[in-house]
């Protein structure tokens, strides 16, 4: 057996399906509980309890500013599917909040941006 076999605190074994699976109560979707996507922000509005899952604690801490479900999955190394389910808890329980992200902004249409052009050539 190799190092990371016999001990569970390897990083190896951080991410194990077996842990994943305690973490999330066996649950794999968030079901109707909350609408997330990749690019939803989340933002801490408490601080960790004591009580706190290791992984909840370390979102709620990490989205002090705002942070997309895409960006907390990479920094913490967890699956999307991981981290949808542990931010639905999150929601539920009011520790953090959701927001939609910025909308693109609008462009001027094509021929306005064409008429200040040729002004400005103009002068």
């Amino acid at each position: 057996m190799s190092e990371a076999d016999q001990d569970p605190e390897s990083e190896d074994n951080e991410h194990d399906p077996g842990r994943m699976y305690v973490v999330t109560g066996g649950r794999t979707g968030t079901g109707a509980r909350a609408a997330l996507d990749l690019v939803t922000l989340i933002v801490t509005k408490s601080e960790p309890q004591p009580t706190t899952q290791p992984e909840a604690a370390g979102i709620l801490r990490m989205c002090e500013s705002p942070l997309s479900v895409a960006e907390i999955s990479a920094y913490t190394s967890l699956p999307i599917s991981l981290v949808t389910v542990i931010l639905a808890d999150l929601l539920e329980e009011k520790h953090v909040e959701a927001r939609a992200p910025v909308p693109k902004a609008h462009l001027p249409e094509r021929a306005l941006i064409e008429a200040v052009m040729h002004g400005l050539q103009q002068l």
